[in-house]
This record gives C-alpha cells, structure tokens and sequence, in this order.
C-alpha cells in the first residue's frame, strides 16, 4: 500500500515538474513575443516617421518644381501617351493660347505654331514671336509603349534678333570690304572705256578700227554692268522680288549668251531640259545672272576647246534642279571649301564675288548649291530650287502675280487669303508657298524639248 502512494506521489511531481517546464516554456516565449512585437512596433512607427518625412519632402520638392516650372520663361507641355496635353506651364499657355489642357497636340500645332522655313526646331507664333522646340520623352511611363513626351519651348526671338543684327553688322563690314576690293576692278575697265571714247571722235580714225573701239567700249561697259550687278545682289542679302518666268526662256537666253562670249569655238555646249513644267516662280534676273557666272567659268576651266552641259531635272512638285557641267581643269579640294567666301578668288583680275553671288541667290530662292570637282576631270555645280509653281495653270489670269517673296519662311495657304487681282508685296522674311497663287500663263506654258547644240 505505502509503496502504491509513494509512486503516486513521483507521478505528481513528475506532472508537476513538467508543468512548471512547460509554464516556464511558455513565459519565455510569451515575454520574446512581446519584445518582438514592441520592436516591429518601434520599426514601424520608425518607417511611418521616415515615411511621413519623404512624403513632406515631396511636398515641398513639387512645391519648389511648380513655382520653378510658373517662373521659368520656357513653355512646358506635359503630353500622355496618345499625344494629348497633361499639363503645362503659365508660360506655355502665354505662348499657345488657353486651351491647352486634354487637347491634342498636333491640334494646338497647327493653330498656334508656323513652321519656319530652313529651320525644323523653330516655329513661329501667332504674335511673330520665334520659339525652339524641344521634345523629349517622359522618362516616368512604365515602359516605351505607355510614355508620353514633354516638350519644351524656348523664346529664342531676342537671340534671332541679335544675330541679325550681327548679320547685318557683318554684311555692312563686307560691303565695305566689297567696295575697297571693287574700286580697282572699276576705274581700271572704266578708264579703258573712256580711252576708246576720246579716240572715236578721231577724224583720222577708219571705219574699222572705229567699229573695233566700239566693241572695246561695249565689252568694258558691259564688265561694269556684271560688277555693279554683282554688288547690288550680294548688297541685298538674298531680298528679291520673285515673279513668274519660262525656264525654256532662261535657258534659250544662257545659250545665246555662250555663243556671244565665245564666237564660233570648240566648246561643245549642250541644254538638256526634263522638267514637265516650264512655268517657274523666282528672280529670273538673278537666276540668269548666277548661271552665267557659273558658265563664265566653265568657259575659263575649258579653254579654247572642251564641253559645257546644263541639264534641268525635276526632283518632285516643286523642286528643279539645275547641273552646269564641264571637262575643264577641275577644283582642288582645298579650294572647293572656300569658293563660296565672299571676295575669294583664285584669278588675277577676279574679284571674289561671283561665287558667293551665286550662293546668295540659290538661298534666295529657298535652294542650295553643291559642287562636285576633281582636279583634271571637270566641275559640276548642282543647284536645287524650289521654283516650280505648275499650280499657275490653273487659277484665272488677269493679274499681275508678280510678289517680293522673302528667303527665310514658307507660309501654308490655310494660314490666309488674299485678293491676287492686284500685286502683292510680302514681307523680306516672308516666302509663299507656291500654292498660294494660281494664274494663267497666257500662252507661256510650253516645254523644251532636250537641246545639244555647239557653239
């Protein structure tokens, strides 16, 4: 019996032991729990702090962007991804005109900024004013297919301002420069003509050597007209006044001229006329000056005997171009860099002008001049215009198209209307596009035929 109690007892303590181990077990876990909680507590009020802190930080950061973005002189256009305006700045709404905000932004393009001819990152706003575009993309879209674009506007019309004030301060220097290098190139012809002159009242003088002064007089006469030409073109920087004119014409009289200056040689001149149309909108004097200075000196690079090509292609609706080729002594490619420089030039007599006229005229016209030589294969100078108006068959005639176009912008018909009974002066910086104007050619809408001819 004893021995039964006595074992139960052992049982007890045995149970009880186990109880306090496994009570004790659960305090030491309960109390780790605890301090695990009052430290993921203490981080969490920590990351709100810190949160909390960012989120003020963020605050005042867009604060200081927004009062940046209102203060800043550029226009900012925030676009979504369909190209529709986000948001935007005051100055941008000063540029673009209220709305701004959920319209589309080749829409407000097309009301608010003019493209500026040669210039593709200039537009032109409605109060004249020039702005650069600059489009970037939105680097906070989650990838390429769902990001949108900012585009920046930059007022650049003061800068515009100065460099053509700086422009015009360099085209005053050069002409003073022109008119020191001309002086000689003037008195010397000048004085020659006055000597043939005093001699044509010679009694003695016979019909022969009388017919032979004249002709010396004319040539002189003549070689002054070129140089004073030459001036006054490269004098007005590029403002012509632009009317309609036959390229068959122009080409016609560039083939007379030829055979005048070089008699019954053996240059083989030949005129190759592809274009469609033959009504052109330009500076026709101009024009036929600038080729004849470019076959002047594919007349010097032959010599005596050799061949001269001018061919006329058409690029597409609007565009001519014009190659004046010969198998002269070609161009050194040192020389070839600077041909275009005003008062340059590699011949004694020269005046540098001729070139840099040619060059003047071509960007006149909206065009550019390229030239292609190898020192003992020949010249070639290509010449691109945008001259061919073919749109003047079609409007009625009965007024006088004749406009002063500018070089320096082209204006799209839907910007306005105008009455073409009466001519029209535009401005110096104003170039109109050539569907603006339509009329009929009275009779001059004629092809010519491809041309070889030797003179």
């Amino acid at each position: 019996m004893n021995s039964q109690k006595k074992q139960k007892t052992e049982q007890l303590t045995d149970a009880f032991r186990t109880f306090n181990e496994l009570f004790q077990n659960l305090s030491d876990s309960y109390q780790g729990l605890e301090e695990q909680v009052a430290k993921l507590h203490g981080e969490l009020a920590f990351a709100h702090s810190e949160r909390l802190k960012t989120l003020e930080e963020k605050e005042k950061l867009a604060g200081r962007l927004e009062k940046i973005l209102a203060a800043l002189p550029a226009g900012v256009i925030v676009l979504d991804a369909a190209g529709k305006v986000l948001d935007c700045n005051a100055a941008a709404i000063a540029f673009l005109d209220e709305p701004l905000i959920g319209l589309d932004w080749l829409d407000i393009v097309k009301r608010s900024l003019i493209p500026v001819f040669g210039n593709p990152h200039e537009r032109q706003l409605s109060n004249g004013k020039r702005v650069n575009m600059t489009v970037s993309r939105d680097a906070a879209g989650n990838g390429a297919g769902d990001s949108g674009q900012i585009i920046l506007l930059s007022d650049v019309s003061e800068m515009r301002n100065l460099q053509d004030m700086l422009d015009q301060q360099k085209q005053l220097s050069a002409m003073g420069e022109m008119v020191a290098s001309m002086a000689h190139q003037v008195r010397t012809p000048l004085a020659t003509a006055i000597l043939y002159a005093s001699q044509m009242s010679n009694p003695l003088l016979d019909n022969g050597k009388r017919q032979k002064f004249s002709q010396k007089i004319l040539e002189r006469l003549q070689y002054l007209e070129r140089q004073v030409n030459d001036m006054l073109i490269f004098a007005k920087d590029g403002r012509l006044a632009m009317e309609t004119f036959s390229l068959t014409e122009l080409l016609n009289h560039l083939k007379e001229a030829v055979k005048e200056a070089t008699g019954n040689g053996g240059i083989d001149l030949q005129i190759i006329n592809e274009v469609q149309h033959d009504a052109m909108l330009g500076n026709e004097n101009a024009l036929r000056g600038a080729l004849l200075n470019l076959l002047n000196n594919a007349v010097d690079a032959v010599g005596q005997v050799g061949c001269i090509q001018i061919s006329a292609v058409q690029l597409d609706d609007y565009q001519l171009q014009i190659v004046i080729k010969d198998d002269g002594s070609g161009i050194a490619k040192a020389l070839r860099q600077r041909i275009f420089e005003p008062f340059f030039t590699t011949k004694p007599q020269g005046t540098g002008l001729g070139l840099a006229v040619v060059d003047s005229v071509v960007k006149a016209h909206g065009g550019r001049i390229e030239v292609d030589s190898m020192p003992g294969l020949g010249t070639a100078f290509v010449l691109v215009l945008p001259c061919i108006n073919q749109a003047f068959s079609l409007l009625p005639g009965g007024f006088s198209h004749q406009a002063i176009l500018p070089d320096a912008l082209r204006v799209n018909a839907n910007l306005f209307q105008t009455d073409l009974s009466h001519q029209a002066i535009l401005p110096d910086a104003l170039r109109v596009n050539a569907n603006l104007f339509q009329t009929d050619l009275s009779g001059k809408n004629h092809h010519m035929e491809n041309n070889h001819e030797t003179v």
